[in-house]
Protein backbone atom coordinates (compact mmCIF):
# COMPACT_ATOMS: atom_id res chain seq x y z
CA UNK A 1 0.00 0.00 0.00
CA UNK A 2 2.95 2.45 0.73
CA UNK A 3 4.61 1.85 -2.64
CA UNK A 4 0.96 2.49 -4.14
CA UNK A 5 0.59 5.76 -2.35
CA UNK A 6 3.96 6.76 -3.21
CA UNK A 7 3.52 6.22 -7.04
CA UNK A 8 0.43 8.21 -7.08
CA UNK A 9 1.81 11.20 -5.83
CA UNK A 10 4.97 11.40 -6.99
CA UNK A 11 5.11 9.31 -10.18
CA UNK A 12 1.56 8.97 -11.40
CA UNK A 13 1.15 13.45 -11.68
CA UNK A 14 3.77 13.47 -14.08
CA UNK A 15 2.59 10.73 -16.13
CA UNK A 16 -0.89 12.84 -16.16
CA UNK A 17 1.38 15.80 -17.52
CA UNK A 18 2.96 13.81 -20.67
CA UNK A 19 -0.46 12.52 -21.38
CA UNK A 20 -2.62 15.54 -21.26
CA UNK A 21 0.08 17.92 -22.97
CA UNK A 22 0.63 15.24 -25.25
CA UNK A 23 -2.71 14.42 -26.04
CA UNK A 24 -3.94 17.39 -26.38
CA UNK A 25 -1.48 18.70 -28.52
CA UNK A 26 -2.44 15.75 -30.76
CA UNK A 27 -5.62 16.31 -30.63
CA UNK A 28 -5.90 20.04 -31.45
CA UNK A 29 -2.85 18.89 -34.28
CA UNK A 30 -4.37 16.15 -35.76
CA UNK A 31 -8.22 15.93 -35.02
CA UNK A 32 -8.78 19.91 -34.54
CA UNK A 33 -12.56 19.65 -35.91
CA UNK A 34 -13.28 17.37 -32.86
CA UNK A 35 -12.19 20.39 -30.15
CA UNK A 36 -15.76 20.98 -29.65
CA UNK A 37 -18.42 20.61 -26.86
CA UNK A 38 -20.61 18.71 -29.71
CA UNK A 39 -23.24 21.13 -28.12
CA UNK A 40 -27.00 19.50 -28.18
CA UNK A 41 -28.97 22.56 -27.36
CA UNK A 42 -31.24 22.16 -30.58
CA UNK A 43 -32.00 18.60 -29.74
CA UNK A 44 -32.89 19.28 -26.35
CA UNK A 45 -33.06 22.93 -24.07
CA UNK A 46 -35.14 22.77 -20.81
CA UNK A 47 -33.25 20.38 -18.68
CA UNK A 48 -30.50 21.23 -20.58
CA UNK A 49 -30.14 24.67 -19.30
CA UNK A 50 -31.02 23.62 -15.85
CA UNK A 51 -27.95 21.37 -16.12
CA UNK A 52 -25.81 23.55 -18.14
CA UNK A 53 -25.99 26.81 -15.88
CA UNK A 54 -25.47 25.18 -12.60
CA UNK A 55 -22.48 23.14 -13.93
CA UNK A 56 -20.42 25.61 -15.77
CA UNK A 57 -20.59 28.11 -12.84
CA UNK A 58 -20.31 25.52 -10.66
CA UNK A 59 -17.23 24.32 -11.95
CA UNK A 60 -15.74 27.34 -12.86
CA UNK A 61 -15.86 28.93 -9.46
CA UNK A 62 -14.18 25.51 -7.69
CA UNK A 63 -11.69 25.40 -9.97
CA UNK A 64 -10.81 29.05 -9.32
CA UNK A 65 -11.06 28.73 -5.77
CA UNK A 66 -8.40 25.71 -5.61
CA UNK A 67 -6.70 27.87 -8.42
CA UNK A 68 -6.45 30.93 -5.69
CA UNK A 69 -5.49 28.55 -2.84
CA UNK A 70 -2.62 26.89 -4.81
CA UNK A 71 -1.08 30.37 -6.35
CA UNK A 72 -1.94 32.60 -3.00
CA UNK A 73 -1.75 30.28 -0.06
CA UNK A 74 -0.71 33.35 2.57
CA UNK A 75 -3.79 34.92 1.66
CA UNK A 76 -6.14 32.09 1.78
CA UNK A 77 -4.56 31.33 5.27
CA UNK A 78 -4.77 34.80 6.61
CA UNK A 79 -8.60 35.20 5.36
CA UNK A 80 -9.77 31.68 6.95
CA UNK A 81 -8.20 33.29 10.50
CA UNK A 82 -11.40 34.71 10.93
CA UNK A 83 -14.07 32.01 12.21
CA UNK A 84 -16.42 34.36 10.17
CA UNK A 85 -14.29 34.57 7.17
CA UNK A 86 -13.82 31.10 7.16
CA UNK A 87 -17.34 29.96 7.43
CA UNK A 88 -17.93 32.48 4.44
CA UNK A 89 -15.16 30.62 2.40
CA UNK A 90 -16.56 26.90 3.14
CA UNK A 91 -19.98 27.99 2.77
CA UNK A 92 -19.38 29.55 -0.67
CA UNK A 93 -17.18 26.78 -1.90
CA UNK A 94 -19.77 24.40 -0.47
CA UNK A 95 -22.86 26.08 -2.44
CA UNK A 96 -21.03 26.43 -5.21
CA UNK A 97 -20.37 22.15 -5.42
CA UNK A 98 -24.00 21.69 -4.63
CA UNK A 99 -25.15 23.59 -7.71
CA UNK A 100 -22.40 21.84 -9.67
CA UNK A 101 -23.59 18.36 -8.69
CA UNK A 102 -27.35 19.43 -9.36
CA UNK A 103 -26.39 20.29 -13.01
CA UNK A 104 -24.16 17.11 -13.49
CA UNK A 105 -26.88 14.95 -11.91
CA UNK A 106 -29.10 16.72 -15.18
CA UNK A 107 -27.20 16.50 -17.46
CA UNK A 108 -26.76 12.50 -16.72
CA UNK A 109 -30.30 11.98 -16.88
CA UNK A 110 -30.15 14.05 -20.06
CA UNK A 111 -28.14 11.53 -21.64
CA UNK A 112 -29.47 8.60 -19.88
CA UNK A 113 -33.38 9.26 -20.49
CA UNK A 114 -33.91 11.87 -23.38
CA UNK A 115 -33.90 10.09 -26.71
CA UNK A 116 -32.53 12.59 -29.14
CA UNK A 117 -29.96 13.21 -26.74
CA UNK A 118 -28.97 9.20 -26.43
CA UNK A 119 -28.27 8.85 -29.89
CA UNK A 120 -25.69 11.72 -29.91
CA UNK A 121 -24.14 10.45 -26.52
CA UNK A 122 -20.80 8.14 -26.45
CA UNK A 123 -19.52 6.14 -23.65
CA UNK A 124 -16.81 8.50 -22.97
CA UNK A 125 -19.48 11.12 -22.16
CA UNK A 126 -21.39 9.45 -19.48
CA UNK A 127 -17.96 7.85 -18.19
CA UNK A 128 -16.12 11.54 -17.58
CA UNK A 129 -19.79 12.90 -16.51
CA UNK A 130 -19.63 10.02 -13.82
CA UNK A 131 -15.65 10.82 -12.75
CA UNK A 132 -16.62 14.59 -12.50
CA UNK A 133 -19.45 13.24 -10.66
CA UNK A 134 -17.59 11.43 -7.94
CA UNK A 135 -15.19 13.62 -7.89
CA UNK A 136 -17.42 16.25 -6.90
CA UNK A 137 -19.39 14.06 -4.18
CA UNK A 138 -16.12 13.60 -2.58
CA UNK A 139 -15.38 16.94 -2.50
CA UNK A 140 -18.23 17.68 -0.30
CA UNK A 141 -17.42 14.91 1.61
CA UNK A 142 -14.40 16.18 2.66
CA UNK A 143 -16.23 19.79 3.26
CA UNK A 144 -18.85 18.85 5.59
CA UNK A 145 -16.56 15.99 7.66
CA UNK A 146 -13.18 18.10 7.72
CA UNK A 147 -14.20 21.65 8.15
CA UNK A 148 -10.60 22.56 7.67
CA UNK A 149 -9.99 22.02 4.40
CA UNK A 150 -9.03 25.02 2.49
CA UNK A 151 -6.60 26.20 5.41
CA UNK A 152 -4.73 22.62 4.78
CA UNK A 153 -5.33 23.01 1.22
CA UNK A 154 -3.49 26.35 1.12
CA UNK A 155 -1.13 24.94 3.86
CA UNK A 156 -0.10 21.68 2.79
CA UNK A 157 -1.79 20.85 -0.63
CA UNK A 158 -0.29 24.02 -2.14
CA UNK A 159 3.64 23.36 -1.28
CA UNK A 160 3.24 19.33 -2.33
CA UNK A 161 2.26 20.82 -5.56
CA UNK A 162 4.94 23.29 -5.89
CA UNK A 163 7.44 20.48 -4.96
CA UNK A 164 6.23 18.03 -8.28
CA UNK A 165 6.32 21.38 -10.19
CA UNK A 166 10.03 21.39 -8.78
CA UNK A 167 10.49 18.12 -9.91
CA UNK A 168 11.26 17.12 -6.14
CA UNK A 169 8.29 15.62 -4.95
CA UNK A 170 7.50 15.52 -1.19
CA UNK A 171 3.89 14.15 -0.55
CA UNK A 172 4.60 13.29 3.32
CA UNK A 173 1.96 15.75 4.21
CA UNK A 174 -0.75 14.08 1.77
CA UNK A 175 0.25 10.93 2.37
CA UNK A 176 -0.97 11.64 6.18
CA UNK A 177 -4.17 12.95 4.69
CA UNK A 178 -7.43 10.87 5.50
CA UNK A 179 -8.40 8.28 2.52
CA UNK A 180 -11.34 10.27 1.60
CA UNK A 181 -8.94 13.38 0.39
CA UNK A 182 -5.99 10.78 -0.93
CA UNK A 183 -8.91 9.85 -3.09
CA UNK A 184 -9.97 13.48 -4.26
CA UNK A 185 -6.41 14.38 -5.40
CA UNK A 186 -6.23 11.50 -7.35
CA UNK A 187 -9.16 11.53 -8.73
CA UNK A 188 -8.38 15.10 -10.00
CA UNK A 189 -5.17 14.13 -11.23
CA UNK A 190 -6.96 11.57 -13.34
CA UNK A 191 -9.29 14.37 -14.51
CA UNK A 192 -6.40 16.07 -16.15
CA UNK A 193 -5.09 12.21 -17.94
CA UNK A 194 -8.90 11.55 -19.40
CA UNK A 195 -8.92 14.85 -20.40
CA UNK A 196 -7.39 15.33 -23.88
CA UNK A 197 -9.99 11.80 -24.94
CA UNK A 198 -13.01 13.79 -23.48
CA UNK A 199 -15.35 16.64 -25.38
CA UNK A 200 -14.01 18.70 -21.71
CA UNK A 201 -10.71 19.26 -24.17
CA UNK A 202 -13.18 22.17 -25.88
CA UNK A 203 -12.10 24.66 -22.63
CA UNK A 204 -9.22 25.35 -24.71
CA UNK A 205 -10.83 26.83 -27.19
CA UNK A 206 -13.72 28.67 -25.13
CA UNK A 207 -14.35 32.05 -27.00
CA UNK A 208 -13.11 34.40 -24.10
CA UNK A 209 -12.38 36.88 -26.66
CA UNK A 210 -16.24 37.99 -26.73
CA UNK A 211 -15.96 38.94 -23.02
CA UNK A 212 -14.06 42.28 -24.55
CA UNK A 213 -15.23 41.95 -28.68
CA UNK A 214 -17.19 44.81 -29.94
CA UNK A 215 -21.00 44.73 -29.84
CA UNK A 216 -22.00 43.09 -33.35
CA UNK A 217 -24.72 45.42 -34.83
CA UNK A 218 -27.58 43.56 -36.53
CA UNK A 219 -30.02 45.37 -38.90
CA UNK A 220 -33.43 43.22 -39.55
CA UNK A 221 -35.40 43.97 -42.60
CA UNK A 222 -37.39 40.99 -42.55
CA UNK A 223 -41.46 41.51 -41.59
CA UNK A 224 -40.55 38.77 -38.33
CA UNK A 225 -44.31 38.11 -37.93
CA UNK A 226 -44.87 37.01 -41.81
CA UNK A 227 -41.65 34.99 -42.04
CA UNK A 228 -42.55 32.93 -38.58
CA UNK A 229 -45.98 31.83 -40.29
CA UNK A 230 -46.06 28.48 -42.19
CA UNK A 231 -47.92 29.97 -45.13
CA UNK A 232 -45.49 32.78 -46.21
CA UNK A 233 -43.12 31.44 -49.09
CA UNK A 234 -39.71 31.18 -47.58
CA UNK A 235 -37.88 32.15 -51.00
CA UNK A 236 -39.84 34.95 -52.49
CA UNK A 237 -37.21 36.65 -52.35
CA UNK A 238 -33.89 36.94 -51.13
CA UNK A 239 -33.03 37.89 -47.42
CA UNK A 240 -31.49 41.36 -46.70
CA UNK A 241 -29.54 40.70 -43.69
CA UNK A 242 -26.57 42.97 -42.86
Amino acid sequence: MDSLNYFFFTAYPYVVIIVFLLGTFYRYTRKGFQVTSLSAQFLEGKVGFWGSIPFHWGILMIFLGHLVAFLLPSAVIAWNSSPTRLLIHEGANFTFAVALTVGLLALIYRRLFHARIKIVTTKMDLFVEFVLLAQVLLGCWIALNYRWGSTWFAADLSPYLFSLLNFNPEPEAVLAMPLVVRAHIVGAFSIFLIFPFTRLVHILVAPFHYIWRPYQVVIWYWDRKKIRQSSTAWSDSRPRNT
